[in-house]
């Protein structure tokens, strides 16, 4: 474990009923890709930090309505983690990240209030299909997303969360 403060966060695998998957293109503060100096764009599951008391599930469901505008979202279970150092809000913490699948059931969303929630600049929200997704030179994070994504689509719910780079 890391010695930074813990974060922790409920993300959310959406798809809509076409099995496309919900993404936000965030403005990063650093380069995102090594190998491309100067980009800082990168593709993020919806979701965010729990508050005092609150569960995963329940801050999933509440961050579904603050970025989405989604009401009465239900996480189905516990599919994927993440541990990562991240810069948030201008300090960096130790983020411990927790992926639920979440279906909707059409692929109407109002993100009007998405900016003022989140810490780096949105540039964008879209619905991707995973073989676009795949084919596009675009960063997503956390690697292994897709895969995950494409197992939930095919049913195959993991016993034990996948752990996501």
């Amino acid at each position: 474990m890391s010695g930074l403060p813990p974060r922790d966060t409920a993300r959310g695998l959406v798809l809509d009923p076409a099995g496309r998957l919900l993404l936000i293109a965030y403005e990063a503060s650093r380069d995102v890709d090594p190998a491309r100096p100067g980009l800082r764009r990168f593709w993020f599951t919806p979701g965010g930090g729990l508050e005092p008391g609150e569960t995963h599930e329940a801050a999933l469901v509440r961050e579904l309505e603050e970025e989405i505008g989604v009401a009465g979202t239900v996480p189905g279970p516990w599919i994927g983690r993440r541990e990562t150092d991240l810069t948030l809000f201008r300090r960096v913490v130790f983020a411990r990240e927790r992926y639920f699948p979440v279906r909707l059931p059409s692929a109407a969303v109002d993100t009007a209030r998405l900016a003022e929630t989140e810490n780096d600049p949105v540039l964008d929200v879209r619905w991707w299909s995973l073989d676009a997704l795949e084919a596009a030179d675009e960063v997503v994070e956390p690697r292994g997303i897709i895969g995950l994504a494409r197992r939930v689509l095919a049913g195959e719910l993991p016993s034990l969360p996948i752990v996501l780079a």
